[in-house]
């Protein structure tokens, strides 16, 4: 019998001595989700035009995957934490083996469509399972910071190499193959967790689910991603759009009735009484908009207005998730010693800057003056800010809420993400429908793009000065005992 399923994870006698190599097993799983996402944007026109994807169905197969993954994250954490976090973890790399090898085999639109909602299934149970396990297997504090500072990071090389394997797998082989990548990948991980990974979960909770609160916060959480998805294209006052947001505010207000009554609720209400929780979750979606909309904004310039190709606009971009590994672990190293909210503040303000040096960029402006700078700036903000906001996110949460609280700190990236897309998405579409009139006002969309995104940091600038409050005199780390241990 295996000791590690016999008791709570709690008290699993001393560190794991796998637990680094175990750390780059589950960074290759957050590589692989992010790098999934990403590669796919690449691939779409190709698919597209073998596959004679309508637009509709073509925006669907990107969206389908957003709101499985969205909407499901709270569900596959709580799953993680009453299951077993290694057996959610592998069963949701097995289900992205399969779904892999089926969207590179897909022979219509259809079955293309599926695969890719069931790949937002099995990021859902991948993502923040692999979190906690990661929160599990490092001691609150510096190690643990080293261990965020290594997801952040590698999330922000996975969006890059995106970009620059998809243009250049699609040239080589076909649009098929971006998805075959993904299979050598999967199958080691599977074959390497029974080995690297310790099971947790708590034992002396009731493996039971909250049906009704799964249900509805499932519904609830995929009704709100899909609002954002389809609001800049419907119109963010349209009745489509305004009515669909009164039925997720029903039945937001619905899932908190039930969890509040529920005997063994989904989400525990509990865990918003930490302030830390809730401002490092807020402060993710800030940052996750900030990281989207400046996606958004400075592809569509690349690729519209300087006309760089795929590989061109991947190298041009190499400058940006290089300083996110440089920041990310930056921020592990001064988190313990100054504080979360220091390290916050200093990551949005450079998100904020970042994106105020970047508003100047001109048709005719030079990279390395212009908007090299600006993306540096960027990354190096962008690697620390995750880091203290899981740091702030998931310090001090219980060992049996670690999948939940994991679960809510990627549905607040996902969320953000999609907010910072639909608003700069819209900013820039307002812009380019003057643009036969008046040409300038194309430029004009993405330097108002940009300046959005300087918006959103201030408005996270604010946030994180407010919740991420030192506690007393003491470090700005919440120590496990201040989350309620009990029902």
């Amino acid at each position: 019998m295996n000791l590690a399923q016999a008791a709570p994870s709690s008290v699993a006698p001393g560190l794991d001595p796998r637990r680094w190599k175990a750390l780059i097993l589950l960074c290759t799983a957050n590589f692989m989700v992010i790098l999934d996402s990403q590669i796919v944007i690449m691939g779409l026109p190709s698919i597209s035009a073998d596959l004679k994807l309508s637009p509709v169905a073509a925006q669907w197969a990107l969206s389908a995957n957003l709101l499985t993954f969205g909407g499901l994250l709270l569900l596959g954490g709580r799953a993680a934490d009453l299951l077993g976090r290694r057996k959610v973890f592998i069963a949701g790399t097995a289900l992205f083996l399969l779904v892999s090898l089926l969207s590179g085999f897909a022979w219509n639109a259809e079955v293309l469509l599926v695969t890719r909602a069931l790949h937002g299934v099995s990021a859902a149970l991948m993502a923040p399972t692999a979190l906690s396990i990661l929160t599990n297997t490092f001691p609150e504090g510096r190690e643990r910071n080293k261990a965020f500072a290594a997801w952040s990071g590698i999330a922000s090389i996975g969006a890059t190499v995106g970009l620059l394997l998809g243009g250049t797998l699609i040239d080589w082989l076909g649009w098929q193959s971006i998805f075959f990548v993904n299979v050598p990948a999967a199958l080691i991980m599977l074959v390497l967790s029974p080995v690297l990974l310790r099971e947790s979960k708590d034992a002396g909770q009731r493996r039971t689910f909250d049906l009704a609160g799964a249900l509805v916060s499932t519904a609830a959480l995929g009704l709100l991603i899909y609002i954002l998805v389809e609001a800049p294209a419907k119109g963010w006052l349209s009745l489509h759009t305004i009515g669909l947001a009164a039925v997720f505010v029903v039945l937001a207000g619905l899932t908190l009735v039930i969890e509040k009554r529920s005997a063994a609720p989904l989400v525990p209400l509990r865990l918003f009484r930490s302030r830390f929780l809730v401002g490092g979750n807020l402060v993710t979606g800030i940052v996750a908009m900030l990281a989207y909309g400046m996606s958004v904004t400075i592809s569509q310039y690349s690729l519209g207005v300087l006309h760089y190709t795929a590989l061109e606009f991947g190298l041009s971009q190499s400058a940006m998730p290089i300083a996110a590994v440089i920041g990310a672990y930056l921020a592990s190293a001064v988190l313990t010693r100054v504080g979360i909210r220091p390290v916050a503040v200093t990551s949005v303000l450079l998100l904020g800057v970042g994106c105020l040096l970047l508003t100047s960029t001109t048709p005719e402006a030079s990279y390395w003056n212009h908007v090299f700078p600006g993306l540096v700036l960027f990354g190096l903000g962008l690697g620390g800010g995750p880091v203290a906001m899981a740091a702030a996110a998931l310090g001090g949460i219980a060992k049996r809420d670690a999948g939940i609280a994991s679960g809510f700190n990627t549905a607040a990236f996902q969320v953000g993400g999609a907010i910072g897309v639909g608003v700069v998405s819209t900013v820039i579409a307002a812009h380019m429908a003057e643009a036969e009139t008046n040409p300038a006002a194309v430029m004009e969309g993405f330097t108002q793009g940009f300046v959005a995104c300087v918006i959103f940091a201030a408005v996270g600038l604010v946030l994180a000065i407010a919740l991420l409050r030192k506690r007393g005199g003491g470090p700005q780390v919440v120590p496990e005992q201040r989350t309620p241990s009990v029902h």
